[in-house]
């Protein structure tokens, strides 16, 4: 799967823009920003997730390890003038962002590519304020065909909901909201395929 050669054209798929639509509701109507937090968004693509949060927070910092969904992103920032968006290309994973003042980290369809989760939830973890949210938009469990095209995946086909909340509780994190919020359709082997999409947040603990 390249990043860098599907950043063009992502925003012109208007399922992707729906569902950043529905999570950011979520997201805004239970941790309610009221445009004073400061948030993080990991692997923000082209910062869909961000711009409908953009009246919600302070300032956003958008980090992302492609060079081309980066590019298209400052090209948004530059052509609609947001003021309070910071987008960084950086891989979190091996490169320090040396800030740790969020109040708010979240990741929409992006956690299930990381494979050391416990890394980048350490990460996270130290990254947050004390009593700093985590947001994961992810896949539900599935039977590992939502990435059957790609030769290269090697991350989680999806995440159970127990065995996620577990891993984040070993690190730092406590569940506070678990909702099944909307569906991908993918067409597989010439039928139309539903993956239930969570979102799950999560508190730091002190």
């Amino acid at each position: 799967m390249s990043f860098d050669k599907d950043a063009k054209d992502w925003d012109k798929d208007p399922k992707k823009v729906e569902r950043a639509k529905i999570f950011a509701k979520e997201i805004n109507n239970f941790i309610k920003p009221k445009g004073v937090m400061k948030a993080l968004e990991f692997g923000c693509g082209t910062g869909l997730l961000s711009y409908e949060l953009k009246e919600a927070f302070d300032s956003i910092t958008l980090v992302d390890n492609s060079q081309g969904m980066i590019e298209v992103l400052q090209e948004k920032i530059k052509n609609e003038n947001i003021k309070n968006f910071v987008p960084v290309y950086l891989n979190l994973l091996e490169e320090d962002l040396n800030q740790n003042d969020f109040d708010v980290i979240y990741t929409l369809m992006t956690l299930h590519h990381i494979v050391d989760l416990d890394k980048v939830l350490q990460i996270f973890n130290s990254m947050l304020k004390a009593n700093g949210y985590f947001c994961i938009a992810d896949l539900v469990k599935e039977d590992g065909s939502f990435h059957s095209d790609s030769s290269t995946f090697n991350g989680h086909n999806g995440f159970d909901k127990d065995k996620l909340s577990a891993i984040l509780l070993k690190n730092g994190f406590e569940m506070k909201s678990y909702k099944i919020c909307t569906e991908s359709k993918r067409e597989i082997e010439g039928k139309i395929k539903k993956y239930p999409l969570f979102l799950m947040i999560v508190r730091k603990k002190n």
